[in-house]
């Protein structure tokens, strides 16, 4: 079973950025999609971004494209999340999940592991 764990939330201002990192630990991540969610408080978890275990496809919700990037570094076993342009409305507790790469990119199906979360607040 692989740990994850995310890092590089907090608190910013409305137009900065932020960079998520999802470290792994316990079985390398080289053959698996990682995807990037978060949840917002009332609201249902949303999945923001996936790249493919290759690291040559990327999937992202309407909201964050143009904005966010995700990507991956193979021989750190991490996963990244760079957040530009952040907004009040992109504040959430986010977290990252890995899965086997037998569904389409843009499915939010199958993340069998979690991290525990990190949170970032966006203020006005």
């Amino acid at each position: 079973q692989v740990q994850l764990t995310e890092s590089g939330g907090g608190l910013v201002q409305a137009g900065d950025s932020l960079r998520l990192s999802c470290d792994a630990s316990g079985r390398t991540l080289g053959r698996y999609d990682m995807g990037w969610f978060r949840q917002a408080p009332g609201k249902e978890r949303e999945c923001v971004a996936v790249i493919r275990w290759s690291g040559d496809s990327t999937y992202y919700a309407d909201y964050v494209r143009g904005r966010f990037t995700i990507s991956r570094d193979k021989a750190k076993n991490t996963a990244y999340l760079q957040m530009n342009s952040l907004k009040p409305e992109d504040t959430a507790v986010y977290y990252c999940a890995s899965r086997r790469p037998r569904l389409p990119l843009g499915s939010p199906e199958g993340f069998d592991s979690w991290g525990q979360g990190t949170q970032v607040t966006v203020s006005s």
